[in-house]
């Protein structure tokens, strides 16, 4: 019996002995494959200088109108290779007016700098339009006339905005964040561009980039006639870095900030979340699997069917805003 018990239990310790060695074995060809993927992402560092297809250039209209009594923009400028170091070249010569639906016509004129910028000038007291006008764009050169529409839609207040003590593992202990407060109306479908500045310098990172879909980020997120949720109140704080990568305190004492809500068209929200997307990535391994660039919407035509090809887009919007300084209590 005793022999029979040392007989099986020398079996077992064979048969462990296997399996161990089997795990062992598959452990070596886990970590070697890991180690040799690793290898190769690190090897991964040839410089290349890909030669791209040339393009025909493309004229591009950028025409973001509002109704705030200052001087409105419209700017006219054709596309540069992508690896051009330079600054897209302005078109001079067009001839560049918008006109409401009751006929008013609003000139732009070339500003002489050879940038491609056309100015309209409102009278003291005036501004470009009124909530629920249609307003049409016409630039005519180079033989060819390119067009688009926008609305101008509605757009609530900005009833004040508050300074807080961050409680937010993202910015340092003893932080100051800012925060506005507004309300959407009621009736779904509003659309927001949120632009804030600090001490009078527009926050202007893609990843500043703040839009709304009624007082939540899309359609879906069904936030109709309510405040504006938290994520898009607290986004008017800048996320900066020292020399040494840390990050800042998005406000300090003294730090003044002005937020201004601008309404702007669906079809303006779709560019803007485009343009916002393909520009807000982030480096490093992650950019390997980044969706590669494309042309985003655009709502400029041109008038013939078979002429030039054009981008950039031509929204006007209403808008309001408030400001507030940081103050030692």
């Amino acid at each position: 019996m005793r022999d029979l018990l040392e007989k099986h239990i020398s079996n077992d310790l064979k048969r462990m002995k296997r399996l161990n060695k089997i795990r062992v074995q598959q452990t070596i060809k886990i970590v070697s494959s890991f180690l040799v993927l690793i290898f190769f992402l690190c090897s991964c560092q040839t410089v290349i200088h890909p030669t791209l297809d040339k393009a025909p250039s493309v004229l591009v209209v950028s025409g973001w109108l509002n109704n705030k009594p200052e001087k409105q923009i419209i700017q006219l400028t054709m596309t540069e290779s992508y690896f051009a170091d330079r600054l897209p070249p302005g078109v001079s010569g067009a001839t560049v007016t918008v006109t409401d639906n009751l006929n008013n016509i609003f000139y732009f004129t070339d500003d002489g700098t050879n940038t491609g910028t056309y100015q309209w000038t409102p009278a003291p007291g005036n501004n470009l339009g009124t909530v629920g006008k249609k307003y049409s764009l016409s630039v005519t050169t180079g033989g060819e006339t390119y067009t688009a529409t926008s609305e101008m839609k509605r757009v609530p207040p900005v009833d004040s905005i508050s300074f807080s003590i961050s409680k937010s593992l993202r910015f340092p202990s003893g932080s100051y964040i800012a925060e506005f407060w507004s309300t959407d109306p009621k009736g779904a479908g509003d659309t927001y561009w949120i632009r804030t500045y600090k001490n009078g310098i527009l926050l202007n990172k893609p990843s500043e980039i703040n839009l709304a879909y009624d007082a939540g980020f899309s359609a879906g997120g069904d936030f109709d006639g309510v405040r504006f949720i938290t994520p898009i109140r607290q986004a008017i704080n800048p996320v900066d870095k020292d020399s040494n990568g840390k990050i800042l305190s998005p406000y300090v004492v003294g730090d003044s900030v002005y937020v201004e809500i601008q309404s702007i068209t669906l079809a303006a929200f779709d560019h803007v979340t485009q343009v916002k997307n393909q520009t807000n990535v982030q480096g490093g391994f992650a950019a390997l699997f980044a969706k590669p660039m494309e042309n985003v919407s655009s709502n400029i035509t041109n008038t013939n069917p078979n002429g030039s090809t054009v981008v950039g887009f031509f929204n006007v919007s209403a808008v309001k805003g408030a400001g507030r300084r940081i103050r030692i209590k």
